[in-house]
């Protein structure tokens, strides 16, 4: 199991460049069940999930190939319906095959999800979807088992936002017969760059981005080559990097209105940021200020940004409030940051962050992927040495996150167990 070390107290300077979005390939991969023939998604990321996608879908009967940020995928013919508990287990995103396998082939079998530990991630308003949709779901053994003869259009409300659920049943809905809306839906990004994908292979979408979607189903749909967006989180990442380290860091290849929400956070702690539409230049201030922040769904302050802020905070001048208010259980990184000196409370869905003068290097253990981001950033400020252990959570959302922070100068190297 890899490790990666840390020598803290390295101010970062210089470019990188940001990788195409893991949580906008995996569902474009998935749509391509839908259209029969090759399918070509280029800035895709070279990551674990990735990889276990592309397993999946070979799994399922089809060709695939990943050569260098491209991904060929060969949809003729889909020769099964499962997706075995082996693959989904380390994934909760496989789960998004459910929908193209059922709208293309009628029947679906796929494994109740994994992924990481931060909480209940239920899909019932999946299931909730396909039902009025037509389709019959059978919970067994672990399984959903989905069959429907023929699929058809619903207005289906979401009790609560959700990425993969709107996902799901947007690509169900492009094959199913007449018109679906999705009201509540999730608005992020990836919504409407799995959106643009669909309507590339001819599905007629309208509203992605906002909490109406209107889906007219189609009669089939063609293979599909597309581009994914850069990945706003691992831009958040190094933006978060820069401001901890009082460094001086161009991030290129992204897109810094996906990013909004956090840019303006940062802003208010004192961070210097300057932008155009694919570049940002950050400069970490001497002194950061404390400031507050609550999880929401898109546009608000994204989840999978609070790990990174906490660690942020815990140097900063004051005291700050985190509010995790999308998942129950994503707090496992405040007992590694603490090994590190920092001084944190939780109370309920809230911990409350006193900056510190310095953090200190540690042993600590990494307990999900964001937490990981978070205890990398802590490293990069600590003064001493940190080593991270089981880091492979890393490899599932940041593509060769050493080499990028190396070249920034950070003395930072993975180590080979």
């Amino acid at each position: 199991m890899d490790k990666i070390e840390i020598e803290g107290g390295t101010r970062l300077k210089g470019n990188v460049k940001i990788s195409g979005a893991k949580n906008a390939a995996l569902p474009v991969m998935a749509a391509s069940i839908l259209g029969s023939g090759e399918s070509t998604i280029l800035n895709v990321p070279l990551l674990r999930d990735i990889t276990t996608m592309g397993k999946l879908l070979g799994h399922l009967g089809m060709g695939y190939h990943l050569e260098d940020d491209e991904a060929i995928l060969q949809s003729e013919n889909i020769t099964s319906i499962e997706a075995p508990y082996d693959f989904v287990k380390t994934m909760r995103a496989s789960v998004l095959v459910l929908g193209p396998l059922l709208a293309r082939t009628g029947e679906a079998k796929v494994s109740l999800p994994g992924g990481c530990a931060i909480g209940a991630r239920p899909i019932n308003l999946h299931i909730m979807g396909l039902q009025k949709m037509g389709a019959k779901i059978l919970l067994s053994d672990g399984y959903i088992h989905a069959k429907a003869k023929k699929l058809h259009g619903a207005t289906i409300y979401f009790d609560m936002p959700t990425v993969t659920g709107t996902e799901n049943l947007m690509m169900t809905a492009t094959l199913a017969e007449g018109e679906t809306l999705l009201e509540n839906a999730a608005c992020e990004p990836e919504i409407v760059d799995l959106a643009n994908a669909l309507v590339s292979m001819g599905a007629n979408i309208e509203g992605a981005g906002t909490s109406i979607i209107k889906i007219k189903g189609v009669s089939g749909l063609r293979p599909l080559r597309y581009r994914i967006i850069p990945d706003r989180i691992e831009t958040g990442t190094f933006l978060t990097a820069a401001a901890i380290t009082e460094g001086d860091v161009t991030i290129d290849n992204c897109n810094p209105g996906h990013a909004e929400s956090f840019i303006s956070k940062l802003k208010e702690t004192g961070v210097q940021i300057r932008h155009n539409s694919s570049t940002i230049n950050v400069r970490g201030p001497l002194q950061l200020k404390s400031e507050d922040i609550k999880t929401m769904p898109h546009p608000g302050f994204p989840t999978d940004m609070q790990a990174q802020f906490m660690a942020l905070m815990t140097i900063a001048d004051g005291t700050s409030l985190i509010t995790e208010n999308i998942f129950e259980n994503r707090f496992m990184h405040v007992a590694e940051l603490k090994r590190m000196g920092a001084d944190i409370k939780i109370e309920g869905a809230t911990a409350t962050v006193k900056g510190v003068d310095f953090l200190k290097g540690a042993p600590v253990m990494a307990t999900d992927l964001r937490a990981s981001a978070s205890l990398i950033l802590a490293g990069l400020a600590a003064k001493g040495t940190t080593v991270i252990d089981r880091v492979y959570h890393l490899d599932r959302g940041y593509e060769k996150i050493e080499a990028k922070f190396e070249q920034l100068g950070a003395k930072i190297k993975r180590i080979k167990v």
